[in-house]
């Protein structure tokens, strides 16, 4: 089938172009960076640089690639560590998931593509009760910390725009916590404040985490191509949800780390704020079940441990060669 990879360059879409080719698929990746096309070409796919918002530009790219499928991948993150101010880091994001995922639809009806499967989120956004582990059916939290309250909007409103559209048919996939070799929860800079311990484990560190290898994520979205029900949302994570007080202290000693250094609840709602003492206390993690039934997938990294000791093993040698 034609695909049409929106975010071709990010930390999902490196591994994703390739994994499309390899299953037979025939590509075109976005990117709005010039500097970046190579990587696509390379991969093997067709490149197209524009600017998401750019509305023409990707009309008169969907009108020369002709795409049956599109898939959008695009968040606004890298580099992201300073998670105090949320909404803020999150504003390019929420737009990309609201402004970006409206234009990608209508250039997606015009152009007649078949179906639509874009990225979400799976984890701190289910209300904060109730069981550690939620599955898709459950309800998202119907008042989170003000300083998530944008995000979670977002959220909320890339889910109804895709899951409600029906021409073309669309498919939400909840990515847990992303981690690769320096993406997303193993950044460089997110590692080094591990290690120097500033990031503390706050209160009980009774809040639960779903994680997910980003070639993981790839392996699911090219699953859900032909076997995603029209309309479904799908938690795409590892098998091992962990509460904070598991896995933040594993990877510190995975990272030759000294332990966390540990904070009170209160003293972290001072400093980091509300939404930073909810995700190490209060969030729930998301079930794979109904991902691994209906689309037939299974993490290539079902546990957390096993991709982040392999990730550690290899920022660790790197950092004594250089």
């Amino acid at each position: 089938m034609r695909v049409f990879v929106a975010g071709a360059t990010g930390a999902v879409g490196r591994e994703l172009v390739p994994a499309l080719i390899a299953a037979g698929h025939t590509v075109a990746g976005l990117t709005r960076a010039a500097a970046k096309a190579e990587a696509i070409k390379r991969a093997g796919a067709f490149t197209v640089v524009a600017d998401v918002f750019d509305a023409p530009a990707i009309r008169q790219a969907f009108v020369s690639f002709q795409p049956e499928i599109v898939i959008h991948e695009m968040t606004g993150l890298s580099g992201m560590t300073d998670y105090t101010h949320f909404d803020r880091g999150f504003a390019a994001t929420n737009r990309l998931r609201t402004e970006g995922t409206d234009l990608l639809l209508l250039a997606a009806r015009e152009a007649g593509v078949k179906r639509f499967v874009a990225q979400s989120f799976c984890g701190w956004p289910f209300a904060r009760n109730g069981g550690a582990i939620k599955s898709e059916s459950e309800p998202l939290d119907p008042d989170p910390p003000a300083e998530q309250r944008r995000t979670l909007e977002a959220i909320e409103y890339l889910e109804r725009a895709v899951t409600g559209s029906r021409a073309p048919e669309g498919v939400v996939l909840r990515y847990g916590s992303l981690y690769g070799l320096d993406t997303g929860v193993l950044d460089p800079a997110m590692i080094e404040q591990i290690r120097r311990r500033r990031m503390p484990l706050i209160g009980d560190g009774g809040g639960w985490w779903s994680f997910l290898h980003v070639k993981d994520a790839a392996s699911a979205a090219v699953a859900a191509i032909d076997r995603a029900a029209a309309g479904s949302i799908y938690n795409i994570a590892d098998d091992e949800p962990a509460a904070v007080k598991q896995w933040l202290p594993a990877l510190a000693a995975m990272l030759g780390a000294k332990p966390p250094l540990h904070v009170p609840a209160w003293i972290g709602r001072l400093v980091a704020g509300e939404h930073m003492v909810s995700m190490m206390t209060q969030v729930r993690a998301g079930s794979n079940d109904k991902a691994k039934r209906e689309l037939g997938w299974r993490p290539a990294y079902p546990s957390w441990r096993t991709g982040f000791a392999e990730i550690a093993r290899y920022y660790l040698a790197r950092r004594s060669a250089a």
